[in-house]
């Protein structure tokens, strides 16, 4: 880490140190998207929660961006692809960690069938609401999947009418809208995006670039015929057109991490959803929700060799709320059909699932009681295989309010993975094809999670302790010394711990600041393949310390400048299980400063990235890098409201 990356650093530490003479006031945020609703100070979870407010004043050019600056989770390009990037909390790993996280999008899960990451990018940060980071828990209402936890995004359904265009270094143009309209009756918002770059690295020996498109489009309505009913729906779309560079060597990196590496991969990737609701309140404290969807989804890559992958995914939801001032309850099913057709190949995943979760309130004391079951069918057309698993998750939890300020808190969680369609196959290196190599055990897991709130009127202070005990984590193990050695298989145990600590701090009028680190340490206690023994090994891709600090300065009531800071440590590359590879993970370092200047009805802003121009990059393996944010961008823009 250079010397003006330590000095900002140091900066931050030391400003959030001084005095406060505070203006501008915290408080407590209201969790929405759990199944019991609650505020921060009372939550018995460890939760992140950000507003339409922090997303808009970060800039950032899609929602990965602002995960990976703001908030404890990790991202990084799939391979190379800035689409469809990877996502880690709590050391599952950059390489399956989104495989461990459920990700709603106003309560539909967005996550895949196979191996393929969730499409962040469909989401247009201007239409986004709120983002609600549920860390080692959500599995009673978020089901398969949710072991390091959940992230949930809620769009946009108010008032607000607004414009905005941006342009930027390399080719990148940006122009998106929001309009909202809500009364009595009517409840209808409508948002899109239209973004694209000429790209920066080098991808092909006639010096093309990595140029992307995409364009994005939401609308959702409500309308409330009597006080007691609520009918929804909702649509979206995206379309994306992406080029990117393969890996290169470690000599190529280094010396340059924008050439041409001899591969190159062009994706199109177009996603189409619906989905209506409805919400009757059968009496005061007694409601009913229905919700169903249907999801279309197409990824092509150009040129195509095996046909396109199509995707078909069907949801239904219902559950039963009772609330009053003591009790919470919810009680309900959940489906989630999956089909991906692919050639002449047809696979299914369905998951079916009841569940109840409960939340008794006593005094200063909240106690949490959850439970869910879920059985999982798949069916592979072209094997004749029908194999099916029942899965079992609990969650438990305490709160204690120890004043107005402050509380402590306790849960624990089982949760579990059930393997996605594309582990029942392996790799073979001599014809470069895959080949059907039988079930893999449903990964499980033990959550322990204790915590501490503090949130002031200057201050907001939160710190987490976690312990996971892992059973049958699920991973690829690469080796292409045979035919048919690489495969999909189990870590047979394994264990994850650390801690998370985030404080945002209104010093004055002029200062405030804010720090973000989480430690952790995520090791394999059993584990052979063939003559390796990975026990006592660290598990490859997981950086020990994540921190993320940002400074702002407010000299008027109109202009904001900000400073952010990312640095994520070395790690063992992402294959790396043996933790013997020559080459590990680089430490991760970026710097991006933003000046904004806004008025009632505009605003205009400018942000550079990766100010000191470090070079980043995912290491899979020896001379297997994929650049990543290895180079200063820019851009500048104008938001008008309405």
């Amino acid at each position: 880490m250079n010397n003006s990356i330590k000095i900002s650093l140091v900066l931050a530490s030391l400003i959030s140190s001084l005095c406060a003479q505070d203006k501008v006031t915290l408080e407590p945020l209201t969790v929405n998207s759990t199944a019991i609703k609650t505020d921060e100070l009372k939550s018995t979870d460890a939760v992140e929660v950000y507003t339409a407010q922090d997303i808009q004043k970060a800039h950032v050019q899609n929602i990965y961006e602002f995960l990976n600056e703001q908030t404890s989770v990790v991202t990084m390009p799939t391979f190379g692809n800035p689409f469809t990037q990877k996502l880690d909390i709590h050391g599952y790993g950059i390489t399956d960690g989104y495989q461990n996280i459920v990700v709603t999008l106003n309560g539909r899960k967005i996550n895949n069938i196979d191996t393929v990451a969730p499409l962040l990018s469909s989401i247009s940060p201007a239409s986004i609401e709120r983002i609600e980071i549920i860390k080692s828990g959500g599995i009673v209402t978020a089901g398969d999947g949710a072991n390091a936890g959940v992230i949930n995004i809620t769009t946009k359904q108010n008032n607000d009418k607004e414009v905005s265009f941006y342009g930027g270094t390399y080719g990148v143009a940006d122009g998106s809208f929001y309009f909202g309209h809500s009364d009595e009756k009517f409840s209808l918002s409508a948002s899109g995006e239209a973004q694209k770059s000429a790209g920066i690295r080098t991808t092909d020996a006639n010096g093309g670039k990595d140029e992307n498109r995409l364009s994005t489009g939401t609308f959702n309505l409500s309308y409330f015929p009597t006080e007691k009913l609520e009918l929804r729906l909702g649509a979206n779309f995206a379309r994306t057109d992406v080029i990117y560079g393969g890996s290169m060597t470690k000599d190529q990196y280094t010396s340059n991490p924008a050439q041409f590496a001899g591969y190159t991969s062009h994706q199109l990737y177009d996603t189409d959803s619906l989905n209506a609701g409805a919400s009757y309140a059968l009496s005061p404290s007694l409601s009913l929700h229905i919700d169903a969807g249907n999801e279309r989804k197409k990824s092509d890559y150009v040129p195509s060799y095996s046909g396109p992958s199509l995707y078909t995914y069907n949801t239904g939801k219902i559950s039963l709320d009772y609330t009053t001032d003591t009790l919470s309850l919810a009680l309900g099913y959940e489906g989630f059909f999956g089909k991906r057709e692919q050639a002449d190949n047809t696979f299914n995943k369905n998951n079916n699932a009841g569940f109840i979760m409960s939340a008794l309130h006593l005094g200063d004391s909240t106690f949490k009681l959850g439970y869910r079951f879920e059985r999982v069918d798949y069916s592979f057309a072209d094997q004749g295989l029908n194999t099916s698993k029942n899965l079992h998750g609990v969650e438990l939890g305490y709160n204690y309010v120890l004043d107005k300020e402050s509380s402590v808190f306790a849960n624990y969680a089982h949760s579990y993975q059930a393997p996605d369609i594309d582990r029942f196959f392996g790799f073979n290196s001599s014809t470069w094809q895959t080949y059907f190599s039988g079930a893999i055990k449903p990964m499980e897991a033990n959550n322990y999670t204790l915590g501490y709130n503090n949130i002031q009127k200057e201050n907001k202070f939160k710190l987490s302790l976690y312990y996971i005990d892992l059973k049958d984590e699920i991973f690829y193990y690469a080796d292409y010394s045979g035919p048919t050695s690489s495969k999909n298989t189990n870590i047979d145990k394994s264990h994850k711990y650390g801690f998370d600590l985030s404080d945002k701090y209104i010093i004055n009028e002029k200062f405030n600041v804010v720090l973000n680190y989480n430690y952790v340490q995520a090791i394999i206690d059993k584990e052979k393949n063939g003559v390796n023994d990975y026990a006592g090994n660290k598990l490859p891709g997981v950086s020990n310390h994540n921190v993320k600090a940002a400074l702002s300065y407010l000299p008027n009531e109109a202009t904001t400048f900000a400073l952010t800071e990312v640095y994520r440590s070395q790690s063992y590359a992402a294959d790396d299980f043996a933790n013997n590879a020559s080459q590990k993970q680089d430490a991760y370092v970026s710097t991006d400063i933003s000046a904004t200047y806004a008025k009632k009805t505009w605003e205009i802003f400018a942000k550079i990235n990766n100010l000191f121009n470090q070079k980043n990059g995912l290491w899979v393996s020896d001379n297997a890098i994929y650049p990543v944010n290895y180079t200063t961008t820019a851009i500048a823009g104008l938001k008008l409201k309405f």
